[in-house]
């Protein structure tokens, strides 16, 4: 099965067979190694970045950064199949293998049950997490405004996901796992991946890295 679709029909018949293999778990060890993983777009290339940070101290450990010729257009819903292939890339680039993948978008908090997080993560392998900036789907009641407080996402009468408060006073995140992780274990760390900022780190840097001088890192 080709795992890259060029259509949006065999899109969803990738993400209707893919899901079956989504498992959501406890984490049963302490991860050392956590990863951040954005992207960037010109005209016709995708620049991908895995920010690799060690645990518990959250330090930076290195970056890599891909760029790869668009090949699938941005369509909501479908997004792992523009940004995937780069993504994949980047992360499998590092010296070190992450245990646990941290990315900008939705786990099972999606239409299909099945984000970027859940389609990367079973590719991968590797525990992942969706920690999105804005809501794709469900309802909630809005969460306490200090740090850690949070409220259940609820989509079609069942939680998939939390609405969590990463810094007081400012806009939570949406936080969903995507695969060989639950609930509770990517609450536990998203908040251990953030500091003084709303957005975990590795997210940030990677963030930074593909949203400045890009000229600069792939001159043509």
């Amino acid at each position: 099965m080709d795992i890259w679709a060029k259509s949006i029909s065999e899109a969803r018949k990738i993400q209707k067979i893919l899901r079956k293999k989504v498992i959501i778990k406890s984490l049963s060890f302490e991860p050392e190694y956590i990863c951040g993983v954005d992207a960037s777009f010109s005209e016709s290339h995708i620049f991908a970045c895995a920010s690799l940070f060690k645990l518990p101290e959250l330090i930076h450990i290195e970056d890599s950064i891909v760029k790869m010729k668009l090949e699938f257009p941005y369509i909501p819903n479908f997004l792992s199949f523009r940004e995937g292939k780069a993504l994949m890339e980047a992360i499998k680039n590092l010296k070190i293998k992450p245990h646990v993948i941290l990315f900008d978008g939705q786990g099972i908090a999606h239409p299909m049950s099945f984000g970027i997080a859940s389609h990367i993560g079973v590719l991968l392998d590797i525990p992942s997490i969706g920690c999105a900036k804005s809501r794709l789907i469900g309802e909630y009641e809005e969460p306490k405004k200090e740090r850690g407080s949070f409220s259940y996402l609820y989509y079609r009468g069942e939680i998939v996901g939390v609405v969590l408060r990463t810094k007081d006073n400012v806009k939570p995140l949406f936080v969903s796992p995507g695969h060989l992780i639950d609930i509770p274990s990517s609450m536990e760390i998203v908040l251990k991946a953030n500091k003084q900022y709303r957005i975990p780190e590795p997210l940030r840097k990677a963030h930074q890295r593909v949203s400045s001088n890009l000229k600069n890192l792939f001159p043509k």
